[in-house]
């Protein structure tokens, strides 16, 4: 049976920057033939990033919004992969933890951003919040299933080299677990970086959520709007392809897959 052949290095870069050529072509024509007022062209919007490049104001709402979420992922994954290894290792105690935490899951962070304002005002520690609430579940629940997931039998092969449940848990079944843990990570930084940009628009007065708002309500100018997406998309991009190259890291790729 034959197999389909695999791309040449060169594609990877040339395919990819090809469809974006044709995306952009496709918005400029569509915006020339249209004549719309309103809708800005490519060109309309890198003249925007350049205006804002030029003031300086980009860099510190890039900075602004990686840091929240840099903090709020952080603390998330510092609380989230802890909790999930012990309530995962301990089945009695997450029948116990586990009606509230399903109850909290699918509450979407926007819907706490009323509370985050009263609970921390308005400003960073607000934003910090949201991202922390979108990363935290997802990372919870993954790991508590990862725990499960990993076979009996290499708890037991731990205990017979006479490994304290501890070490068992820290050097067999976390490994063990850590593919599907790092699966959750990354999806994780995706919901804190969408939420941290809903939360700018409403909880503090910087960050490219604010840059989106700030320039629609400020003389509609939508190509900063426009541009503002297109940055958060980018990025959103960056740092999903910057987690992908951990995962492909061999000490953490093992998992559950026959070596022999």
């Amino acid at each position: 049976m034959s197999t389909m052949a695999q791309p040449r290095k060169w594609e990877y870069v040339f395919w990819p920057l090809f469809a974006t050529a044709i995306f952009i072509a496709f918005w400029h024509y569509t915006v020339v033939w249209t004549a719309t007022k309103i809708f800005p062209s490519p060109l309309e919007v890198e003249r925007g990033f350049a205006e804002l490049t030029h003031k300086g104001v980009l860099y510190h709402d890039i900075v602004d919004s990686l840091r929240r979420v840099a903090v709020g992922y952080l603390a998330a994954v510092a609380i989230g992969i802890p909790l999930g290894l012990m309530l995962g290792w301990y089945p009695t105690v997450n029948q116990i933890v586990n009606p509230v935490v399903q109850i909290l899951r699918p509450i979407s962070p926007i819907a706490w951003i009323p509370l985050a304002i009263i609970f921390f005002g308005v400003g960073d520690y607000a934003a910090i919040f949201l991202v922390f609430l979108g990363a935290f579940f997802p990372i919870v629940v993954t790991c508590v299933a990862a725990v499960s997931n990993v076979p009996l039998i290499y708890r037991r092969a731990g205990r017979n080299f006479g490994l304290t449940p501890a070490r068992i848990l820290s050097r067999v079944v976390f490994p063990a677990a850590l593919p599907q843990i790092l699966v959750s990570l990354r999806v994780a930084l995706g919901i804190g970086w969408l939420v941290v940009v809903a939360g700018e628009m409403i909880a503090v007065t910087s960050g490219l959520g604010f840059l989106i708002i700030d320039s629609r309500n400020s003389g509609k100018r939508y190509d900063l709007v426009v541009g503002a997406m297109i940055l958060i998309g980018v990025i959103g991009l960056v740092l999903d392809t910057l987690f992908r190259q951990i995962e492909k890291i061999k000490p953490v790729r093992w998992g559950f897959r026959d070596e022999s």
